[in-house]
């Protein structure tokens, strides 16, 4: 086969060629940027990288669909934006992107085809991460990274309105928990190198946005290098909880609430290693709260928890062999299928660039899209249009 020159050649054609016009089709939104050129080289049929390139792709994921895999709309990004994550706020209207390389947040509105950005400058916020919203979807809150902060915004005219500091560094993933007047939020790593990673879940007292301290997400001993890294509430759990992964301990924790503290008991509730999976990332519930769902980045994997036995008590019932760097999770609204995005921060080892497709119902993967990957780009998040789109726990 003939070597590609330029892998946006490959990219740009395709958006050229196929419409939506399908019957079947299932609509999937990824930010993609060109792959670092260690990962360009281990492709099957190697690409000469060009100019760096950022996108937002639209792409056909339904295996029933003629244009399967296939691109529909792009929206072009800035190449320096570095786009991180696409989160959905709660009525499902608008897109919210987060960036590495800028104090710049854009909104996409979902009502409108074709998606147009808008940019939301958030002054202070170095290194956005992860985006949450308030039970009426009044206010957004965006995790700083670089900055030890979360940025708060109004979700009506999406500007900035408060910077809340938070007790622990390097927040990445954070939780709402109105029902507690608490905001959860982890400790990652150093964005430069990605040292110095935390072993803490950072409290904050939400309505004032008073720190709390600290629970130590780690049973080693101190520095335990675990790097707290997600943290998904768990809608509706009496007493309120919350699940926790660790990136570099490998490690699920329980957070769950303590109302004569007024503060949490934290427990281990997995242990990856014991699968031998590493690099714990993002967690997700099932619509009926039955299942949860971890990513590992290495090396990649989904791993499927029946947790009908308590939430302190997940049982493992599937993994499901995916490709490295393994990290987001959408399933269609229906539950039949699931789509992991296999790529984590383009880190050697961890950044196939492919999504892997997976039947939910008989728990297999049944495919996987490699249009990104086989031209020079890696996805850095993957979610579903509204139409076909499941919380999971995210709302």
């Amino acid at each position: 086969m003939k070597r590609i020159a330029y892998a946006t050649v490959g990219l740009f054609a395709a958006l050229n060629i196929y419409p939506t016009t399908s019957r079947a089709e299932i609509l999937a939104m990824l930010n993609y940027e060109t792959k670092p050129p260690e990962s360009l080289k281990a492709l099957r049929n190697p690409i000469t990288p060009g100019a760096r390139t950022e996108g937002i792709a639209v792409m056909d994921v339904d295996p029933a669909s003629p244009n399967y895999g296939k691109i529909v709309e792009n929206i072009a990004l800035p190449a320096d934006l570095v786009a991180h994550h696409i989160f959905f706020n709660r009525a499902l209207t608008k897109a919210y992107v987060t960036a590495l390389g800028q104090s710049v947040m854009h909104v996409i509105d979902l009502t409108k085809r074709p998606f147009t950005l808008k940019a939301v400058p958030t002054p202070g916020c170095s290194v956005q991460e992860n985006v949450v919203f308030s039970d009426d979807n009044k206010k957004w809150y965006v995790t700083c990274m670089g900055t030890q902060n979360v940025v708060v915004g109004d979700a009506a005219n999406d500007t900035p309105t408060g910077t809340i500091p938070v007790p622990s560094p390097y927040p990445h993933g954070i939780a709402i928990m109105e029902n507690i007047d608490r905001m959860l939020t982890t400790s990652t790593v150093r964005p430069s190198d990605l040292g110095d990673p935390g072993e803490t879940i950072g409290i904050v007292e939400l309505s004032t946005g008073r720190s709390l301290g600290a629970a130590r997400v780690s049973a080693k001993p101190s520095p335990s290098g675990a790097a707290s890294v997600e943290v998904l509430a768990v809608p509706g759990a009496n007493p309120p909880a919350a699940y926790v992964t660790t990136m570099f301990g490998g490690e699920l924790w329980l957070m769950r609430w303590n109302a004569a503290k007024k503060d949490f008991d934290t427990s281990r509730v997995f242990d990856f290693a014991t699968v031998k999976a590493g690099v714990a990332l993002e967690i997700y519930l099932s619509e009926k709260r039955d299942r949860l769902y971890v990513t590992t980045a290495k090396p990649g994997a989904l791993h499927i928890f029946d947790i009908t036995a308590g939430l302190d008590n997940p049982k493992l019932i599937k993994t499901i062999a995916t490709a490295e760097g393994a990290h987001h999770l959408s399933i269609t609204a229906d539950g039949r299928y699931g789509y992991v995005q296999n790529s984590l921060l383009n880190l050697p080892g961890m950044s196939d660039g492919s999504i892997t497709v997976i039947d939910m119902q008989k728990g297999e993967r049944i495919g996987s899209i490699d249009t990104l990957k086989n031209t020079g780009f890696n996805p850095n998040s993957i979610v579903l249009l509204p139409k076909w789109y499941a919380a999971m726990g995210r709302h």
